[in-house]
């Protein structure tokens, strides 16, 4: 009998966790058993906790079975098969893919290729299949075994970024000539930046707290960056898309009346705050509605006018060139810090939740 350990989320307070232990009996017909290995830790997580009650996204729902009020914060990484009894899903087998925090997780393999499978489990065809897919390590053309930290770290992050860009292009930046960015330190904000910077005739603006500033300038992909207190330095006259990745509504309001007329577009995407909050007096702010950004409506949309091994093409070699810079050995812009167990991943999400981590820094845990 296994042993199954799971580290639970209290929903209304995201630093509060704890780690629940029970048996695991032995798998059915159609399942396969695996043992999370690795996973990364980011704000992004955060974001799916904060966002796990809305409707089109639902990031509770992916891994059921808390008590009530509990749930399973989900994240990136890799795991192994130990029991199959799925054709084409071998023991020993390695997937990249979306997995609770914890011991194993039981899956229902099913469209099993080359590429991997999705699980099947009922509770999950309901959810945005993106997902669940659990890729093969050994078929996957962006995977390389020295960057596994790197993939877990930034794949997740950066297929936002990615498509978030491309989103942004796709409509001609809303008429905007420049575009502001909140929480300009976190990697999601610099992913995208870093795809933007061959476009001409915008220019992109971080705004970040003191304390990162010189982080975010350092970056070099940024045209400039201003603390949160200094938002009202920026020419209120030029036509302005604001790239919300904070969730701050003070701040979001501030942006709001400086720019006024101005302000072309106001793009939510991603906040590590609860949605609830983030709703709070929207009706009432002036200026364009925020409008909620999903990658995979991009992704469709790409799919449909590339075609989805195009789009896996070009998703790839962007990953590949935006790895090889943040991992630049003579100035990187992250660093990867090693975890081990269960009790460092809840001193880890207590310090995502206060935003107590060094931007600088990459976060992986290895859980076995």
């Amino acid at each position: 009998m296994t042993v199954l350990i799971r580290l639970q989320t209290d929903k209304t307070a995201l630093d509060n966790t704890r780690v629940v232990t029970s048996n695991l009996a032995g798998i059915k017909p159609g399942e396969a058993l695996l043992r999370i290995d690795r996973l990364a830790l980011t704000a992004n997580n955060i974001t799916y906790a904060a966002f796990g009650e809305v409707p089109h996204l639902r990031y509770w729902s992916f891994f059921p079975g808390a008590e009530e009020g509990w749930g399973h914060m989900p994240a990136w990484g890799f795991a192994e098969v130990v029991t199959s009894t799925v054709d084409g899903v071998e023991v020993g087998e390695r997937f990249y893919g979306f997995w609770p925090i914890a011991s194993h997780l039981v899956v229902q393999p099913v469209r099993v290729s080359e590429r991997g499978f999705y699980d099947g489990t009922p509770h999950r065809l309901e959810l945005t299949s993106a997902y669940n897919h659990y890729q093969r390590t050994t078929t996957d053309a962006a995977y390389r075994q020295e960057h596994e930290s790197y993939q877990m770290l930034l794949r997740p992050l950066f297929i936002t970024s990615f498509m978030l860009a491309d989103f942004l292009q796709d409509n001609g930046f809303f008429g905007a000539q420049q575009v502001v960015v909140s929480s300009a330190s976190s990697k999601t904000a610099y992913g995208t930046v870093f795809c933007l910077q061959d476009q001409l005739g915008v220019a992109v603006v971080g705004i970040t707290s003191a304390g990162n500033k010189a982080f975010v300038d350092g970056l070099g992909c940024y045209q400039g960056s201003v603390p949160y207190d200094a938002v009202e330095s920026l020419d209120p006259k030029v036509p302005t898309l604001y790239v919300d990745f904070s969730g701050d509504v003070s701040l979001r309001r501030r942006v709001h009346e400086h720019f006024g007329a101005s302000l072309v577009h106001d793009c939510y995407a991603g906040s590590a705050q609860s949605h609830e909050h983030l709703s709070k007096d929207l009706q009432t702010l002036t200026g364009p509605k925020p409008q909620p950004y999903f990658a995979p409506y991009q992704i469709k949309k790409r799919n449909t006018d590339w075609g989805a091994a195009e789009m896996t093409r070009r998703f790839n070699a962007a990953q590949l060139a935006f790895i090889q810079r943040v991992s630049d050995a003579k100035n990187p812009w992250m660093q990867v810090k090693q975890h081990s167990g269960f009790a460092d991943a809840r001193h880890l999400i207590e310090a995502l939740v206060s935003g107590r981590v060094d931007p600088k820094q990459g976060h992986v845990v290895a859980l076995n």
